[in-house]
């Protein structure tokens, strides 16, 4: 089985941000918070743990570590993910201690004043620094990074000073102007970059990633060989997973839960959703069985937006930009 557990604190909000977080919580109330997770422990092997947020590390994690331990399998992939001003040696060796065996870092962007606008206080090379301390202590690290951020450079010369972090994985995402973030409020007042530009600027890294060995195995994310996230990727593959903690969303059979409230979907709209998720990955969706899927996915492949291997399809570099576009003539 599959763990996915959401901590919603944060020191800050970041100014793109509109998922499930709070600033300024107490101590009190994140370890009252981690206390109700402990209850909720599933009593079943678990293959892969996720710890998102937020920031996990603003809680004193080590009591949740010790719930989950019996039930962590041999070759468990334990992830967390941390932000650089939570990285800290004492941090690092308590997470290490709990069964963690990944790590992934949100950078977000490569550029101090980019970074500054986001609200994210620190800068590249604090960033940096924090990153060498993780790669000290874990070989399976990586960082996430965002593309379209009114402003941001997004140069190939910053992403080449990456070159010498380590990096086993890196995820780009292409920013996402939320309603309910502090950027759309601003968004009046500033130039965003066009969706070309923004493509671009991820061409740009997406190269950059592949010369320095990381492959892409999913449209936002790329991992030297044997270091793809194995919980994202059992996500996509259609596997089984449960939600633990505000905001997180599971899906047992033909339930689906977010924070704690449940619903039930059909047959047909489970195994369609289980396998249409697969066309994110570089292994494609197999289209068997499916002859009203082929002929779609055909008029994809003979653009140039996928290429065709009997019954299966994977998106080509086009591909990647429009993947939304064509799973919703799928769906």
């Amino acid at each position: 089985m599959n763990l996915y557990v959401h901590f919603p604190f944060c020191r800050r909000k970041c100014t793109y941000c509109a998922l499930r977080s709070r600033a300024g919580s107490s101590p009190e109330s994140r370890a009252e918070y981690v206390s109700r997770l402990i209850k909720d422990v599933p009593s079943v092997p678990l293959d892969t743990v996720y710890f998102g947020g937020g920031s996990p590390a603003l809680c004193d994690l080590r009591p949740l570590f010790k719930a989950l331990a019996p039930h962590l399998s041999p070759s468990c992939e334990f992830t967390v993910e941390l932000h650089p001003l939570d990285v800290r040696r004492e941090t690092l060796e308590a997470l290490r201690d709990g069964g963690v065996n990944r790590i992934s870092m949100g950078v977000q962007s490569l550029d101090d004043a980019t970074l500054l606008r986001m609200g994210r206080g620190y800068t590249v090379d604090e960033a940096e620094r924090a990153f060498a301390l993780v790669r000290e202590r874990f070989d399976n690290a990586g960082i996430d990074l965002i593309v379209g951020y009114p402003g941001d450079p997004c140069e190939v010369a910053a992403a080449e000073s990456l070159a010498g972090w380590g990096l086993r994985h890196c995820s780009v995402y292409s920013l996402i102007l939320e309603e309910r973030s502090a950027l759309a409020r601003q968004a009046a007042k500033l130039k965003f970059p066009t969706d070309d530009e923004t493509m671009d600027g991820i061409r740009r890294i997406s190269r950059f990633l592949r010369s320095i060995g990381l492959a892409r195995y999913e449209i936002s994310n790329y991992a030297e060989p044997g270091f793809e996230c194995r919980h994202n990727m059992a996500v996509w593959r259609g596997e089984d997973y449960i939600g633990l903690g505000e905001g997180a969303h599971g899906r047992l059979g033909l339930v689906r839960t977010e924070s704690g409230r449940s619903t039930t979907v059909s047959p047909e709209e489970d195994e369609k959703e289980r396998r249409l998720f697969r066309l994110r990955t570089a292994e494609g969706l197999d289209a068997t069985g499916r002859p009203e899927w082929a002929e779609t996915l055909d008029v994809f492949a003979a653009k140039g937006l996928l290429a065709k291997n009997g019954a299966v399809y994977v998106l080509t570099e086009r591909g990647t930009e429009v993947c939304d576009s064509i799973l919703a003539e799928l769906v």
